[in-house]
């Protein structure tokens, strides 16, 4: 991989996802047009494949998304370490004394239906564009550590335009600082994932899409409006991932130092 990065694929994303985001400030959330915005990242990847690298480069990439022999120590990462750092922000705020909400899923039934609808189109595509193709480029430039947290502030700054569109979650329940830190810690621990699925990507997308899905059935994201629980809840939960992202690339930076020397 030569050391520079593609930054058409920025351009590409940004330009896709904002065009379909930003005229609904005007008008608020409710048009299925909002979800295109969505894949932005996978828009960026399928042009700059084929006009970087070639007919023929795009079924290549996607070749490396099939695989699901992640190993034990992935499939623990996301069905427990992930789990366990909601229902942590779950518990600290209780001892606080705040009231507890009910989740946001009315059936835990519903909870397979919900958490593939995440990882397709809910925010588990995005990994096509963020860990599965850019990632790698900015890692090679500027390292394990400066290479995610780079592409985490990026992540965050994507989503900004959700702040400002009238009924979105973001804009009712969510603070951009807090979310920023997730981002971080999340580009942390998803970096971390793929790479010990020995860079089988769609380990990356699982995970994003399972993280969409806890984050609101735990109740961490309490979507209710003015629910005192907000803002203390959510600061938890991402502080908190942020934390373990950190821990997570420091364990990861010292295997690789210990693998090349």
């Amino acid at each position: 991989m030569e050391n520079k990065i593609p930054i058409r694929f920025f351009i590409i994303t940004f330009l896709w996802t904002w065009a379909f985001w930003l005229p609904w400030i005007f008008v608020g959330h409710g048009h299925a047009t909002m979800s295109l915005g969505a894949f932005g990242p996978v828009i960026g990847v399928l042009i700059s494949l084929r006009t970087l690298n070639g007919k023929g480069s795009i079924k290549n990439f996607f070749k490396s998304f099939i695989s699901l022999k992640f190993g034990l120590k992935v499939w623990l990462t996301i069905f427990i370490v992930l789990v366990l750092s909601i229902i942590i922000g779950y518990i600290i705020p209780k001892l606080y004394g705040k009231n507890e909400t009910p989740p946001y899923l009315p059936s835990i039934y519903l909870f397979p239906l919900f958490l593939l609808q995440m990882i397709l189109l809910g925010g588990g595509q995005e990994e096509i564009g963020w860990r599965g193709y850019i990632l790698p480029y900015l890692e090679k430039k500027y390292g394990l550590n400066i290479g995610s947290l780079i592409l985490g502030v990026i992540w965050a700054v994507w989503h900004l335009p959700l702040w400002f569109i009238p009924g979105t979650s973001q804009q009712a329940y969510m603070n951009f600082f807090a979310f920023s830190f997730s981002c971080i810690g999340l580009s942390y621990i998803f970096s971390w994932i793929i790479a010990v699925s020995c860079n089988r990507l769609l380990s990356g997308v699982i995970i994003h899409g399972s993280v969409n899905v806890l984050l609101p059935s735990y109740a961490v994201l309490i979507m209710t409006i003015n629910a005192e629980q907000i803002r203390l809840w959510f600061w938890m939960y991402c502080v908190l991932i942020f934390i373990v992202g950190i821990i997570m690339m420091i364990i990861r930076i010292n295997k690789t130092r210990k693998i090349n020397t």
